[in-house]
């Protein structure tokens, strides 16, 4: 019986450590139509290399994205048309920010960091349903992870080799 406790306990620690070895988010549910703070965790970098960027694509739908700067980075915002115009605050918005990117910093793969924005989650986003902020985490010149993979409808989200970082959309309050 012990030693089932034992192979149980060893099982739990390999899972919690799989679950940590990718990049995501601290907050994983949010109600639509309200404020949302992302805050991205690295847990290391690539294959032992440090972490030198990290860029972070914006899905429909999020809105008047506001990144936080970092000392010892560069912080970068790519801006584009929305799909659709959205309501926020009275105004009407049909573009903004659709990428982040933190970069010029070193992140030793030793140590761990927090990467955040704030943003508005759209009031029509589908309550219920899983949003993904796919991830290039970058290490150096020839090294980068792409936390890109989105499961598909059904698909267990454990499956992916690279998950995007993902959230529950709760209805709106």
């Amino acid at each position: 019986m012990k030693t089932y406790f034992i192979a149980v306990g060893a099982l739990l620690a390999l899972g919690t450590n799989a679950a940590l070895a990718h990049i995501t988010l601290e907050t994983q549910e949010a109600p639509v139509g309200s404020t949302y703070k992302a805050i991205f965790r690295v847990p290391h970098g690539c294959e032992g290399k440090a972490t030198t960027a990290v860029r972070v694509q914006i899905p429909e739908g999020v809105i008047s994205v506001k990144p936080m700067p970092k000392p010892g980075w560069t912080l970068q915002t790519k801006k584009g048309k929305y799909e659709k115009s959205y309501q926020l605050y009275g105004e009407t918005l049909t573009s903004g920010v659709k990428e982040v990117d933190w970069s010029g910093g070193n992140l030793p793969d030793e140590f761990y960091d927090e990467f955040v924005f704030r943003a508005s989650l759209a009031a029509d986003l589908p309550a219920g349903q899983m949003l993904y902020f796919p991830v290039v985490q970058e290490c150096g010149d020839a090294a980068a992870t792409r936390w890109i993979e989105i499961p598909a409808a059904g698909q267990d989200e454990d499956a992916l080799e690279n998950p995007a970082p993902g959230m529950k959309l709760l209805p709106k309050k």
